[in-house]
């Protein structure tokens, strides 16, 4: 493919503006600048380095994000920063979305892809991508209340009892909470439907993917990495 077209469908901007970006010596291949946008190479494991970044092609990109409170998963936020402006432009360009949403103070592991199917297959409830949670909570921790979180507590919008996956206390003011819905707000509505109260939630891992078993590179919070197949096999998607 030629290397115009390869930076085009990277995010890098029309072909026009990518060859404009080659012929300017912001390009490099290897380590050594090239001015020729219509050199041919073989997109498949290729790298290229534009400023301080090195990037590789991807057909689809897969993007893991520790996020930190204080930014909205919107592209059109209400009242703090949009999550995406702690992506780079071109992914933000090749039009990657979240997969499923945090609120505005849950900090932790959100997912982001311009892939549809792998977005549809984890954050649809119906393929029961569990998510794992930690909850700093306002009053100490209950015996009853982790006993109704694995039996199920009523919501006011639920036909149906909901059950986390896993429930247990992991500290006086600590709840681990595992669920396999993607409901808005679910973990802070189940723990106060179990009688205690969210100050601070935290999203660690997303099926077997986890932001503290080594599964994902180390992220601090706004770092983000990309996902590899050994990561996508975790999720248990297959492109």
């Amino acid at each position: 493919m030629q290397l115009d077209r390869i930076l085009q469908s990277q995010g890098f901007g029309s072909r026009k503006e990518c060859r404009k970006l080659v012929r300017d010596g912001e390009v490099k291949i290897g380590g050594v600048v090239t001015t020729d946008p219509f050199a041919e190479y073989d997109e498949q494991g290729f790298t290229f380095e534009i400023g301080d970044w090195e990037w590789e092609y991807a057909e689809k990109v897969y993007i893991a994000l520790n996020k930190p409170a204080g930014f909205e998963c919107s592209h059109k936020p209400k009242h703090h920063q949009a999550v995406f402006t702690l992506l780079p432009e071109p992914l933000i360009a090749r039009g990657v979305q979240s997969v499923g949403r945090l609120d505005a103070e849950t900090t932790g592991l959100l997912l982001f892809s311009d892939d549809g199917m792998f977005i549809h297959a984890i954050s649809n409830a119906k393929h029961q991508v569990t998510k794992s949670y930690r909850a700093l909570t306002n009053q100490p921790v209950e015996d009853a209340q982790i006993q109704a979180l694995l039996a199920g507590v009523q919501l006011l919008d639920e036909p149906e009892p909901v059950a986390a996956v896993e429930a247990r206390r992991a500290g006086d003011k600590v709840i681990e909470l595992v669920i396999d819905h993607g409901k808005y707000h679910l973990a802070r509505r189940m723990i106060a439907a179990a009688g205690n109260h969210v100050d601070q939630l935290h999203r660690y891992g997303v099926g077997k993917l986890s932001l503290e078993d080594g599964s994902l590179p180390e992220l601090d919070a706004a770092d983000w990495c990309y996902l590899r197949p050994k990561h996508l096999e975790l999720l248990g998607y297959q492109p």
